[in-house]
Order: structure tokens, then C-alpha cells, then sequence
């Protein structure tokens, strides 16, 4: 078995898509609209062949509403760019066009070798070898 995809939901549906074509390679197919739901959503197909949904629909709640609403975000999309000096370029390049830096690069405690940025949406982004 293989994961098929992750999906984040979003406000900026064109922001989050963009920064992740930016800053991770990846390529967005069609916009899907279904108007009568007001839901959106990209997916984004990366060089490993893992894909990344992202979705937008009317009554999104942050991620401290209440009831049943879909809500933004997820615990964290570790991406892997293939060797330690990858992380550390690309969490430099990251830096300088501001984008928060919430760790590293560091080596943790079970042995990976990362550096943890947030999107724009504030999503914890793994970047590892």
C-alpha cells in the first residue's frame, strides 16, 4: 500500500498553490470547481509522484473553530529534497524571502536531518533529506 495523497484545506487557495510550485517543484494540474458546494481544489504532483491537495470551500473554519466544518491545516508535510546540503540551501533561500523558519537545520533525536518552515497558511513543512 502507498499514500495516494495529502489534502490541506485553505483560504488562499492560489497563494498555498503557488508557494509550493516556488519553493518545492511542484506542478499544478486543472483547478476543479463545483460552484454548487463553493469547494476548489489543485492538485499538485511532485517529481516523486507524490501528490498534494489543496482545497478551498465557503465556510472554512480556522483551526480553533467549533463544530463539524472542515478546518485548515494538518500536523505537519515533511518533504524530502535528497541530501543535508539541499536543506540547508533551500531553508537559506527560504529565509531570505521571509518565510518563517520555525527549526533548524538540525539532526533530531531519530535521525533525520531537517529544517521546519511554515507555508503561508502556517502548515509545518518538513524539509528533510
Amino acid at each position: 500500500m502507498e499514500i495516494e495523497h495529502i489534502a490541506l484545506w485553505t483560504r488562499d487557495l492560489e497563494g498555498l498553490r503557488t508557494f509550493y510550485e516556488t519553493f518545492f517543484g511542484a506542478k499544478a494540474g486543472s483547478k476543479y470547481t463545483n460552484p454548487g458546494k463553493g469547494f476548489e481544489s489543485f492538485f499538485l504532483s511532485f517529481s516523486s509522484g507524490a501528490r498534494l491537495e489543496l482545497m478551498r470551500v465557503t465556510g472554512l473554519k480556522g483551526t480553533s473553530g467549533e463544530g463539524e466544518s472542515p478546518r485548515e491545516g494538518c500536523a505537519h508535510l515533511a518533504i524530502s529534497v535528497g541530501s543535508e546540503e539541499r536543506v540547508d540551501e533551500l531553508t537559506a533561500l527560504l529565509r531570505r524571502e521571509g518565510v518563517p523558519v520555525v527549526d533548524g537545520p538540525r539532526r533530531t533525536g531519530d535521525g533525520y536531518y531537517e529544517s521546519c518552515v511554515l507555508d503561508p497558511d502556517g502548515n509545518r513543512i518538513e524539509i528533510t533529506v
